[in-house]
């Protein structure tokens, strides 16, 4: 018997070697270099880099562009994930019913997952070209509205690179919740609606509950969409103007490559990290006292 154990458990181990190798060689080990270089000036041509302590981050302290990219982030953040994760919702048990041609409307709702995201970029900023865009066209020619230049202004860049990005996501997030819904059993439900109950206390006692594991796993991954964004920044409107559409991983990526302060991107890059950290483990004490209150 002991002989057996053992032999699953090395076989255990050997079949999670190869993901564990990855796993700390891709992801365990950049963070704990990137922690420890925050610490270090950057070299520049033969001069090494040089212990600083924490002068990178009492640097950061004082960057205002730093603290306007987070503002930005944490509204991008509060703009995108309601939105999506409730459009994904509604989404999903649109097309979870009886609806003719429930496939088409299915792939119709995922396509925008499976674009590129630098082509879903550029299509967007088609739309938002001022004149002759999409957006323009339509707005001129039903209410003769005057030219707008969504990405080139403050006011509107960043509200106009959330859109895309509900547009990009919500699809993907309603596969996990059409999968949910799925499972929820169907004797439930119609206990429910033979007890004289309406749609929305079903949804509200009954389908909403059980997708709370769910709808954990969707927000997590939404936060952590929200603040690894660079692609549609770049093609849209790379950062401008004036910052007012940067984000926090934009900026990393401007001071390292842009730059090349890659001591003090390691110091933004540790800051990001504790931020998204710190995000996951309130929504998992959060979610996790909902469903064991449900």
């Amino acid at each position: 018997m002991r002989v057996t154990i053992k032999r699953d458990w090395i076989h255990g181990w050997l079949l999670l070697a190869p993901a564990m190798v990855f796993l700390f060689a891709f992801t365990h080990i950049p963070a704990i270099t990137t922690f420890i270089n925050s610490f270090y000036s950057t070299p520049r041509g033969q001069r090494s880099a040089k212990f600083i302590g924490l002068a990178n981050y009492e640097r950061l302290l004082g960057d205002e562009v730093f603290w306007k990219v987070l503002v930005n982030n944490l509204w991008f953040a509060l703009g995108t994930i309601p939105i999506s994760v409730g459009l994904a919702i509604v989404m999903a048990l649109w097309v979870n019913g009886k609806l003719a041609g429930r496939s088409f409307v299915r792939m119709a709702y995922f396509t925008p997952t499976v674009l590129p995201l630098i082509a879903v970029a550029n299509i967007w900023l088609f739309f938002y070209t001022p004149g002759f865009g999409l957006f323009d066209q339509i707005v001129g020619g039903l209410f003769g509205w005057t030219s707008t230049n969504w990405l080139g202004d403050p006011a509107t860049a960043l509200n106009a690179v959330i859109v895309v990005t509900i547009w990009k996501e919500a699809g993907f997030f309603m596969i996990f919740y059409l999968a949910a819904l799925q499972t929820i059993p169907v004797t439930l439900i119609e206990a429910a609606q033979i007890e004289g109950a309406s749609r929305w206390t079903v949804f509200r006692r009954i389908t909403f509950p059980l997708l709370m594991p769910t709808t954990l796993f969707v927000s997590v991954n939404a936060v952590i969409n929200s603040f690894r964004l660079v692609d549609h920044i770049f093609i849209l409107t790379d950062g401008g103007p004036d910052n007012a559409s940067s984000l926090l991983l934009f900026y990393v990526y401007e001071t390292a490559f842009r730059y090349w302060e890659t001591g003090y991107a390691a110091t933004l890059t540790v800051v990001l990290l504790v931020l998204l950290s710190a995000l996951a483990i309130g929504q998992f004490f959060f979610f996790d006292r909902k469903v064991h209150y449900k």
